[in-house]
């Protein structure tokens, strides 16, 4: 059996704390809000739409978003929570573009019902922000057997920092696994198979399954299962 080629640089593994600030910015209103939307720094965006995702590591996240889950409760607007929970955040390569999309659907309910309800005192939108930090794991990978056997040891945590919040860290739009093999080993088929992963339909430890399964699989197919 050959020998599996070796990575010129090992993948290190990392994992996420975050702590939660207040920006000082809160809404009464939809245009209220539209306007934090529009101004408040993207680690606020960011916390309000990928939060959830987060939150339900073991369960299967129902796609939402704060505002929208604000808007239906604060509000009672259906019609415009509807609007912006067609919003994917995941769909998004920049928190920027994120936002604008969001801004553009709240800008148009407005449009069509000028007069929104405000908010009962007590129940205004606060626009918060997560402070992230990477911290490094005792896990490493110099090729696909080591890669998948720390796949099976390392936090969901971890797994989330490296498949999606990635994904807004250049090289835009990519998750750190597939970066990697795509450019360690050449893997550009395993590469796209981990980057088409959809984090609403997994949960954590699903995803964890998944993509062990796929590096087996590539394995298996390299006469190294």
């Amino acid at each position: 059996m050959n020998s599996l080629p070796k990575a010129r640089e090992p993948f290190l593994f990392f994992s996420r704390l975050s702590l939660t600030a207040a920006t000082g910015v809160r809404a009464a209103d939809l245009r209220e809000l539209a306007e934090g939307i529009r101004t408040v720094p993207e680690a606020a965006i960011y916390t309000h739409t990928h939060r959830f995702i987060q939150q339900h590591q073991f369960l299967v996240p129902e796609p939402t978003n704060d505002f929208a889950a604000w808007i239906a409760e604060a509000l009672q607007d259906e019609a415009a929570a509807e609007r912006l929970l067609a919003v994917d955040p995941v769909r998004f390569d920049t928190i920027g573009g994120l936002r604008l999309a969001l801004t553009d659907v709240l800008e148009e309910h407005l449009k069509r019902h000028p007069q929104g309800r405000r908010a009962p005192e007590g129940d205004e939108f606060h626009f918060l922000r997560s402070i992230r930090f990477s911290v490094p794991t005792p896990y490493q990978a110099s090729d696909l057997d080591e890669f998948r056997e720390a796949l099976r040891k390392v936090s969901v945590a971890s797994l989330y920092l490296h498949v999606f919040e990635a994904r807004i860290r250049p090289p835009l739009g990519l998750n750190d696994f597939s970066t990697w093999l795509e450019r360690e080993f050449g893997e550009k088929e395993l590469a796209k198979k981990i980057a088409r992963l959809d984090p609403y339909s997994h949960t954590g430890e699903a995803l964890r399954d998944l993509i062990a399964t796929m590096v087996e699989q590539r394995l298996e197919k390299l006469g190294h299962g």
